[in-house]
């Protein structure tokens, strides 16, 4: 990751917050600050439990996979991409990893991730999947004023259409609840139901508002 900064980014809308997961501190710096000056509000976790310490969570993230304390895997990495994920799936997160490249790209993409970098990525590279991560989170929110809303899921076919129906369901809750800033009454609005209704869905999928 070496490549020396540019204004490219400055012209993006919105300039969206970015949180950036490394164990490597000198290297989380470097990136933070490139990215600062690109326009950024950067925020630095060196571990998942850093990172998910980190309120609001940006919609942004570059996550390294081989976090602490199992660098040489990539189960860390994995577990806080759900994470992120399951706090807010209008997330985009950028993976990175220099750990069986082929697999751990299925493997975040099977589970979400916006994109992947394998190491060592040039900086123009990151910048350049950092720019198309904003773009669709910007894009994102326009469908969000339409009353529309943008999901990803991943199913097993073999586990039939009630399993796809439930992914469907428990995503546009956690995203209209996301999009609603925590706030039940103002969920349960945008999808049409009661909130006591909505209520319902949230103890179903184990969902905690922030909220009433």
């Amino acid at each position: 990751m070496n490549a020396p900064a540019s204004n490219e980014l400055r012209k993006l809308p919105g300039k969206p917050s970015l949180l950036i997961v490394e164990d490597d501190r000198a290297l989380a710096s470097y990136l933070a600050g490139v990215m600062s000056d690109v326009g950024f509000e950067v925020y630095c976790a060196h571990s998942r439990a850093e990172a998910l310490a980190i309120h609001p969570q940006p919609l942004l993230a570059l996550v390294d996979l081989g976090l602490p304390p199992a660098e040489s895997r990539i189960t860390e990495g994995m577990f806080l991409l759900d994470a992120l994920l399951a706090r807010d799936p209008h997330s985009k997160i950028i993976v990175v990893t220099g750990q069986d490249e082929e697999s751990a790209a299925f493997e975040a993409v099977r589970r979400g991730a916006f994109d992947f970098l394998c190491k060592p990525a040039a900086m123009a590279d990151i910048k350049a999947a950092i720019k198309r991560a904003s773009l669709f989170l910007h894009h994102e929110e326009h469908l969000s004023d339409a009353g529309e809303a943008r999901l990803h899921i991943t199913v097993k076919l073999a586990n039939g259409p009630q399993d796809t129906a439930s992914a469907v369901e428990e995503q546009l809750v956690r995203s209209t609840l996301a999009d609603a800033h925590g706030n039940v009454t103002e969920a349960a609005r945008r999808l049409g139901l009661v909130r006591e209704h909505l209520y319902y869905y949230l103890k179903k999928y184990g969902i905690q508002p922030e909220r009433a």
